[in-house]
């Protein structure tokens, strides 16, 4: 590749980043090394000071993840949108192999080997060789993989153009940066649509661009990456409020304004020749008598109704956290130590921090045996002697897989010694609805389960729940006091939005927990804390906005009831 005539901005090389991380796994590195660029890449587009200006500082290392080997590929690719190590590895493998990865049941290792035996290079080839019967004659796949990875590609196709909420708040911010550079009279330009709302997923970048110099609207045209609303000062709540809402909130409110004898639109608020203020959305909804509805609310079920008798609660906030529970380390499958998680977690400004590395069944993600879970536990000990009058604990978790049967991973003289317990899926998601519902039903009838994690399984964009009673699940959950798992993840955000309010209903407890595999994860929890709001969820409801006092009597309390 010829060198860019400009350097290439932060997104683009984050996208790099990530197409190396893949071509290693392809090429069948280790997952660690793979991740360092995941995480390098991430961290980059978080970084609030622009690429060049850090390059130009030489403060690259700066960045969370970003050592001496990523910071030298960095600057290559900003400069020159590539590097030796990026086109080596590209030769070993086409571009359409990296979509390959994208399928579940596949991975780098089936994809290598689907390109290695039948030149596999596309998700067009891929259909093509399922439809023809190729895999299910092919060593390692069988007719059961393929008929999965003939519903995997459907279900690509119904997603098509949707990001994860991370990508989108991204692509977002990133377009709203380059607007505001377009034209002197721009006032501001405001993220509104999916992103606004807290979707989980998002479609296009909706924007609104505020400014006053009507002049200036043929340079803010919509395009394929972003759809423009323009806007005056002086209406911004009527621009922002179309942007943002759902259609079935927007005709909702048109509808009860018309009742009103309001004309309300994009650009006005009128009765009858008197133009009313709409400057901000909340002299919209209190002019139709409504109290205020948050942005992540409007999605048209019934939030209009329930704003006419009440205000809405106070929604969590990321400041109402107080602790991060359930992440992993190098003892598992994650890749900081013990000590730089905690240490990460405690200069966030959180009370406490609980690990959770996976529990002795997880082979696959070097899960833990009894011997190790002792090494750990006794590491734990020693930091929190260090941290005796800092206000910091670590709380000793486990993740323990949900066997078959419903049994947690260890025996109960065990998992007496955990401070916590998440219990989770990570196999068998094929089971019928009755021996899924029952299975899990049975780990959060243990009095050792403390948390349900990532209760429907689901990974956005990749893979659908598996077929469980979700109803069953969080009736079981009230019943015994097993708090459910918010997983911040943004591939997951597991339990959906839509259940929230019916598990408060149930009596459950949330957790808001980032799942983190190393520093930089422990940022996920805002991703948490947006979908929780979505749900309408207060911070009262959630496990871990309790101080460290609190959350120590709660997890005391549990470990009593469990040992009888």
């Amino acid at each position: 590749m010829s060198e860019s005539v400009l350097p290439v901005s932060a997104q683009g090389v984050a996208a790099l980043l990530n197409e190396i991380g893949q071509r290693m796994e392809l090429g069948g590195e280790s997952p660690f090394k793979s991740r360092t660029y995941f995480s390098a890449a991430e961290n980059l587009l978080a970084h609030s000071v622009p690429l060049a200006q850090v390059v130009a500082q030489g403060k690259l290392k700066s960045i969370s993840g970003v050592g001496e080997g990523i910071a030298e590929k960095i600057i290559k690719l900003h400069k020159t949108g590539t590097h030796p190590t990026l086109e080596f590895l590209r030769e070993q493998f086409p571009a359409g192999v990296l979509d390959l990865m994208k399928i579940p049941g596949l991975g780098p290792k089936k994809a290598a080997a689907l390109y290695q035996s039948l030149k596999i290079a596309s998700l067009a080839d891929l259909e093509a060789a399922c439809l023809a019967e190729k895999l299910a004659a092919e060593k390692g796949f069988g007719a059961k993989l393929q008929a999965k990875i003939l519903e995997s590609l459907a279900f690509q196709k119904r997603n098509e153009g949707l990001v994860k909420i991370n990508v989108g708040h991204t692509r977002a911010f990133a377009s709203s940066r380059a607007l505001r550079g377009r034209h002197p009279s721009i006032k501001d330009v405001i993220p509104a649509g999916d992103v606004r709302r807290g979707c989980e997923v998002c479609g296009p970048v909706d924007l609104v661009v505020v400014m006053d110099d009507e002049t200036a609207d043929a340079v803010l045209e919509s395009s394929a990456e972003f759809r423009v609303t323009i806007s005056p000062s002086k209406s911004l709540g009527a621009a922002l409020l179309f942007a943002t809402g759902t259609d079935g909130h927007v005709s909702t409110l048109r509808a009860l304004a018309h009742a009103k004898g309001i004309e309300l639109t994009p650009e006005s608020m009128r009765r009858g020749t008197d133009e009313l203020p709409c400057s901000t959305e909340a002299e919209i909804y209190a002019a139709l008598g409504l109290h205020f509805i948050e942005p992540e609310l409007r999605e048209g079920r019934g939030e209009i109704e329930r704003a006419k008798l009440s205000a809405c609660p106070r929604l969590i906030e990321d400041k109402d956290l107080r602790g991060i529970l359930h992440c992993h380390t190098v003892f598992s499958d994650g890749a900081n130590t013990l000590d730089e998680m905690a240490e990460a977690t405690r200069k966030l400004g959180f009370e406490y921090f609980g690990v959770c590395d996976h529990s002795q069944s997880a082979a696959y993600a070097g899960g833990m045996r009894i011997e190790k879970v002792r090494a750990q536990h006794a590491l734990a000990d020693e930091l929190n002697r260090g941290y005796h009058g800092k206000r910091f604990r670590v709380f000793k978790g486990v993740e323990s897989d949900i066997l078959e049967d419903g049994a947690l991973d260890y025996p109960a003289e065990q998992l007496d010694a955990f401070d916590f317990i998440v219990a989770s899926v990570h196999s068998r998601f094929q089971l019928d609805r009755a021996a899924q519902t029952a299975r899990i039903i049975n780990a959060v009838s243990n009095p050792h389960t403390t948390i349900l994690g990532h209760a429907t399984g689901r990974l956005l964009l990749q893979r659908e729940p598996y077929d469980v009673d979700v109803e069953a699940v969080l009736q079981a959950c009230g019943e015994h006091g097993v708090a459910v798992e918010i997983n911040a993840d943004p591939h997951r955000l597991d339990l959906d939005w839509r259940w929230h309010q019916r598990a408060l209903e149930l009596g459950c407890m949330l957790a808001i927990n980032p799942d983190a595999h190393d520093t930089a994860g422990l940022l996920n929890q805002k991703w948490g804390v947006i979908n929780a709001r979505k749900g309408g969820v207060e911070a009262k409801h959630v496990l871990n906005c309790m101080d460290l006092a609190g959350i120590e009597k709660h997890f005391e309390k549990r470990k009593q009831a469990a040992r009888g």
